[in-house]
């Protein structure tokens, strides 16, 4: 959306001259104009009134009547100075209250910095649990290790001693063999004295029971013996074992509840990372929302500053101007009887009008361009 705006702003002044002229009666005849200026404010309008005195023939007029319209005009030029100067006031307080109540940089530093503690208190956190949990594992798997290492050489000692027994009792078995075949051997060749001596021949038997029975009894020892050992072995085996399973039972319990408390954490730890970057977007337009809006009070600022310089330089050509129009009637008041007032008034028959035009052009908001021209009008 563009449009364009004018803005015209006419003064009428008076040229005065020193010139005698005879006095005659003159028709005092006054003239007022209102216009409408957008330099001192909006919808402010300045009341322009010019005085003109001119050759007529009408009713004439006392010079009380005149000097009665000459303070009237003054008091209209200071009442319209005092306006410039009001209205120069009350642009400048709209200018000033533009800029305080505009767009604040403000300080996310501390926002970032509790970011980033949150962000190392959680990673610490995360840290710290993680190695808590892998130290317990690591332990806990350096005991099984040594456990089944404790359990491997206790297997490789009760296999070695297994041979050895199984050596030992075919060590004895032959020998027990060989015995016995020697004592057959003796009872063979003894043979031959047992019908003549049939005393010592009931002796030797007595003597082969007895061995046997030994033997046998020996043998059963050591059979008992060897299972008693091996049930002991076999039963601290299966405890060892029984332990040890509880153990890993227990451990693997112990994981599969700290890895809930784990997956919590790196959902807590997403999270905050989501929040950071919400905030960090949120941050990023807000910057970008408050350059967008200190581009344009930039580009407001200079038109602003400069409507108020030409108020001020107006103001300042017309209060100039009225005190050299005040000046020339103190010194015209000052003269006397040789030259009066109506007569300065007739004098002055020269008109200059200053027609003073500002063309703006705005878009969005937003002036782009604007364009000044100034005309000099004398009749």
């Amino acid at each position: 959306m563009s449009f364009t705006a004018r803005s015209t702003f006419s003064s009428n002044y008076r040229s005065l001259g020193s010139v005698q002229v005879p006095s005659h009666r003159v028709r005092p005849s006054s003239s007022a104009a209102s216009v409408y200026t957008g330099t001192v404010g909006p919808g402010s309008w300045i009341s322009i009134s010019s005085f003109r005195g001119g050759w007529g023939s009408g009713v004439p007029a006392g010079e009380k009547e005149t000097m009665q319209d000459l303070n009237d005009h003054l008091a209209s030029y200071l009442e319209r100075v005092r306006s410039l100067e009001a209205d120069i006031q009350r642009l400048e307080m709209k200018i000033r209250e533009h800029l305080e109540k505009g767009p604040q940089v403000r300080d996310w530093g501390h926002y970032f910095k509790t970011i980033e503690d949150l962000r190392a208190q959680i990673f610490a956190s995360a840290y710290e649990t993680e190695l808590a949990m892998r130290q317990s594992m690591e332990s806990d798997i350096h005991g099984l290790r040594k456990v089944i290492d404790d359990t491997n050489v206790t297997g490789l000692q009760l296999e070695t001693e297994i041979k050895a027994l199984k050596e030992e009792l075919l060590f004895m078995k032959q020998n027990h063999e060989e015995e016995v075949k020697g004592l057959q051997n003796q009872i063979a060749n003894s043979g031959l004295t047992v019908e003549l001596d049939a005393p010592k021949s009931q002796d030797l038997s007595k003597i082969m029971a007895d061995i046997r029975a030994q033997y046998d009894e020996l043998a059963q020892k050591n059979r008992e013996e060897l299972d008693k050992y091996w049930s002991q072995q076999i039963e601290e085996s299966t405890t060892v074992v029984t332990t040890q399973t509880a153990e890993i039972g227990e451990a693997e319990m112990t994981l599969t509840e700290l890895r809930p408390t784990a997956q919590s954490l790196e959902i807590n730890l997403d999270s905050m990372r989501n929040l950071k970057a919400s905030l960090e977007n949120s941050l990023r337009e807000v910057e970008t929302r408050y350059a967008m809006q200190m581009e344009q009070l930039n580009g407001v600022l200079p038109h602003l500053e400069s409507e108020l310089s030409q108020t001020r330089a107006e103001g300042q050509r017309q209060a100039q101007e009225y005190e050299a129009e005040i000046a020339t009637y103190r010194g015209l008041l000052e003269d006397g009887e040789d030259f009066s007032l109506t007569d300065a008034l007739d004098s002055s028959n020269s008109l200059q009008t200053i027609q003073k035009t500002t063309t703006r052009k705005i878009v969005d908001g937003k002036v782009v361009s604007e364009t000044n021209n100034t005309k000099i009008l004398r009749r």
